[in-house]
């Protein structure tokens, strides 16, 4: 029951892992000791890398921009959180002595921090000064959390007075006005847990608290910030912190059945209702937002949904989830040789990542092994695995909150993911002062392709062209979104952006909706205030000669030529890629219609036969598609926006 595409690109794992049980996991074969296997090989290969007082592990790679002390940090705190949840998830059971490494490295780094030496920890500081400290004290606090009675409770007291100083700097400044004011809202609860809570604690877990409830958007999705940026931080940062913190200190919130005020359970319950349709057949999460290296941390929600309860999955479901995500990362190579997981995606790709990655950076997929948590005899682990969504039938999933549509084809397993609301800018920040971020500005998303990087052109994305200036897309701004039966929209609009010349046109303008319905994109286009000479060009998927998906874009309305550009520079997927463009003359106000498909079927129809008749009414700005297969028709009209289909 694996995927043909699972098949052609698997890869041996770094370490050993045990037999498969293809009868508890007939797709996937991993089971709760292949968690264990895992960790344990991550760690092993880490801590070759450990200064002889084990406070920091220097794995080797391209430094971040922090420096290379904070990234030895980074190596000891989230390799900690695996081995804390290995080992909290096993009662306590530390067969390779994970935690006397750690106990040692806490009491080293600890001793003198923000001293020049071997081993002190770097002090933690404002975000803006030296703040990446302040994300590793969250891991350091919940693994001292996970692990109190097996390493806190032993530690010497003066070791636990020096960790609660270096902890209290996460308190005492200022995070980056994001997920990481759950930072300091983690190592409050550790404090309060061990009793070494005060009013500097109480005011840490209530400012964080205030947070969350203006960055909820409804339908389980958090704004990571006072913007509009929706990507896998939901599940690995905002939803995590609070349900994981809820659990640790046994509140009535953890349970299923829980009455509690708390919001946090019932959100990340909602949240997986439409992010589980975001795992492809293969088990790749979708590849969009920021910190993709983080790579199998986008199955942590799933574990922590299926641990607490707050899920409304099966158990056979979350289990296919996590295992599949796991799987797909470790068959395709993301530890290299030396177990090491590498800068990238599937292997090292620097386009994936940001300034801010470092070595050790990868290492926050510890998150994942949050499902150790649910002992050997939890249905997570009992349970045989049943079929991902993303596995059943075709499904169009419109999420309003977001901005995002998502939708899935049985029969190649591919998932797709349409943005149009997820923009990571911030509200200070000016459209015209951001550089374009491939992760986001793109309109289309999937499980099985990656954006091209920033110096190629760009894939799936409608620019203006006035005079050799070439737009972007950068704040987007959501018009709406909906599905029905069998299909689904969303829409947005965009300012073009110029990075040369002036950086914007006065009265441009450009309004987008996505149709999804099968494996077809149906994608419309309002341009308005174009000056005379503009040309507009609709590219497509960016997908490469070796790959088994295929890229397709038919125009339907308003465009004169099609050709391919390539993208020498590949994607995550692939080092080479080809995008297909349509390209279009306007002056004014101007309507653009295309088909555009992505697949794996091997006798998949040509796109210029899904479609029997196109209707534009360019006084109204309404356009109506008749589709072939069944007549059905789908309208949709932009003044004002209603999009129907029948």
């Amino acid at each position: 029951m694996t995927s043909p595409l699972v098949q052609s690109m698997a890869a041996k794992p770094a370490f050993e892992l045990p037999a498969e049980d293809r009868t508890l996991s007939p797709y996937t074969g991993y089971t709760r000791a292949h968690w264990e296997a895992t960790a344990d090989g991550l760690l092993r290969a880490a801590w070759r890398w450990a200064t002889p007082g084990r406070a920091l592990l220097d794995l080797p790679g391209r430094p971040s921009r922090s420096g290379v002390r904070s990234d030895g940090l980074e190596g000891y705190a989230r390799t900690f959180l695996a081995a804390a949840f290995r080992v909290a998830g096993a009662e306590g059971e530390d067969p390779h002595g994970w935690l006397d490494r750690y106990a040692d490295g806490l009491a080293a780094g600890t001793r003198t921090p923000g001293r020049d030496d071997t081993e002190s920890w770097p002090l933690i500081l404002d975000h803006h000064v030296q703040g990446q400290p302040m994300v590793e004290s969250a891991s350091v606090a919940l693994g001292l959390r996970l692990t109190r009675a097996w390493l806190w409770d032993r530690l010497d007291s003066g070791v636990r007075d020096r960790a609660e100083e270096w902890l209290r700097g996460a308190l005492r400044h200022t995070p980056a006005p994001n997920n990481w004011y759950l930072f300091p809202y983690s190592v409050a609860g550790f404090l309060e847990s061990v009793g070494r809570g005060d009013a500097e604690t109480a005011r840490a877990r209530e400012r964080a608290r205030d947070l969350m409830e203006g960055w909820y958007r409804g339908q389980g999705w958090y704004a990571d910030g006072d913007g509009r940026a929706f990507d896998h931080y939901n599940g690995w940062a905002l939803h995590l912190y609070p349900v994981l913190d809820a659990l640790l200190a046994g509140d009535t919130e953890s349970s299923s059945s829980s009455s509690s005020s708390s919001p946090y359970g019932d959100r990340l319950r909602e949240h997986l209702e439409g992010f589980s349709l975001l795992f492809g057949a293969d088990g790749a999460p979708i590849h969009f937002g920021r910190s993709l290296t983080y790579r199998f941390a986008a199955s942590a929600a799933v574990g922590l949904g299926a641990v607490t309860g707050h899920t409304p999955l099966a158990a056979g479901v979350s289990r296919r989830l996590v295992n599949g995500s796991l799987r797909y990362f470790l068959d395709r190579g993301a530890t290299g040789t030396d177990g090491l997981l590498s800068l990238g995606w599937h292997g090292p790709h620097e386009a994936t990542l940001q300034s801010y990655s470092g070595p050790a950076s990868p290492y926050w997929a510890s998150k994942a092994f949050v499902a150790l948590l649910a002992p050997q005899d939890h249905p997570l682990w009992t349970a045989t695995e049943e079929a991902a969504p993303s596995e059943g039938p075709d499904r169009v999933l419109a999420l309003p909150a977001p901005g995002l549509l998502a939708h899935s084809t049985r029969a190649d397993g591919i998932v797709r993911l349409h943005n149009h609301g997820s923009d990571h800018i911030r509200p200070h920040e000016g459209e015209s002062g951001v550089a374009d971020d491939p992760l986001y500005s793109r309109q289309s998303y999937s499980t099985h392709t990656g954006p091209t990087a920033a110096a190629n052109v760009a894939d799936n994305q409608l620019t203006v062209e006035i005079a050799g200036a070439v737009s972007g897309r950068r704040r987007i701004r959501p018009l709406g979104a909906g599905d029905g039966a069998g299909w689904g929209w969303a829409a947005s609009a965009h300012l073009p952006v110029f990075t040369s010349g002036a950086p914007m046109v006065p009265g441009l303008r450009v309004e987008s909706v996505t149709v999804a319905r099968g494996r077809y994109e149906l994608r419309a286009h309002r341009v308005l205030g174009a000056p005379p000479g503009s040309r507009v060009r609709q590219t497509g998927w960016a997908t490469g000669p070796e790959e088994s998906v295929r890229s397709a874009l038919h125009g339907l309305y308003g465009w004169e030529t099609r050709d391919e550009v390539r993208a020498p520079q590949g994607t995550a997927y692939t080092r080479w890629a080809v995008v297909p463009r349509l390209t279009g003359v306007a002056e004014g106000t101007a309507l653009f219609v295309a088909l555009a498909s992505l697949t794996a079927e091997p006798d998949a129809a040509p796109l210029s036969e899904a479609v029997s008749e196109v209707t534009v009414t360019g006084d109204t700005g309404t356009v109506e598609v008749r589709w072939a297969d069944d007549g059905s028709r789908t309208r949709i009209a932009f003044d004002p926006l209603t999009v129907g289909h029948g």
